[in-house]
C-alpha cells in the first residue's frame, strides 16, 4: 500500500516536472519568474531557460522509464532526484530570490520526493 502511494506520488511529480520543463523550453517568461530567483535572464540568455526545460523533461522520463523497467531501484533514483530542487531552492536563497518560492516551490517539491522515495522503499 505505502508503495502505492509512492508510485502516484512520483507519477504526479514526472507528470507535472514533463509539463514544466515544455514550458521552460517554449521559453515560457511567466513560468521562468515563478522559479524565484530576483532577475530574468537578458532576452539573448534565454537559452538557459532550454537547458532547464530539457533537465526538468528528462527527470520526468527517468522516473516514468524506471517505475515500468526498473521498479525496484524508483526508490533510489526518486531520492537521488530530490537533490534537484534542493540544488534550485540553495541557488534561489543564495541569490537573494524569493524566500516564499525557494520554500513553497523547491523546498516542498524536494519532501514530496523524499517521501515518495521513503514510500517506495517501504
Amino acid at each position: 500500500m505505502l508503495s502505492s502511494i509512492g508510485l502516484v506520488i512520483s507519477w504526479i511529480g514526472a507528470l507535472g516536472i514533463i509539463a514544466i520543463g515544455v514550458a521552460y523550453l517554449a521559453r515560457n517568461e511567466g513560468n521562468a519568474a515563478a522559479f524565484g530567483l530576483p532577475a530574468l535572464p537578458a532576452p539573448d540568455a534565454r537559452g538557459w531557460w532550454q537547458v532547464k526545460g530539457i533537465r526538468d523533461i528528462a527527470t520526468g522520463l527517468l522516473v516514468i522509464v524506471f517505475s515500468i523497467a526498473a521498479r525496484d531501484q524508483l526508490a533510489l533514483l526518486v531520492l537521488v532526484l530530490a537533490v534537484i530542487p534542493i540544488g534550485d531552492m540553495l541557488i534561489v536563497l543564495a541569490n537573494k530570490g524569493n524566500r516564499k518560492a525557494a520554500f513553497a516551490i523547491h523546498g516542498a517539491t524536494a519532501l514530496a520526493l523524499l517521501l515518495a522515495g521513503a514510500l517506495l522503499a517501504a
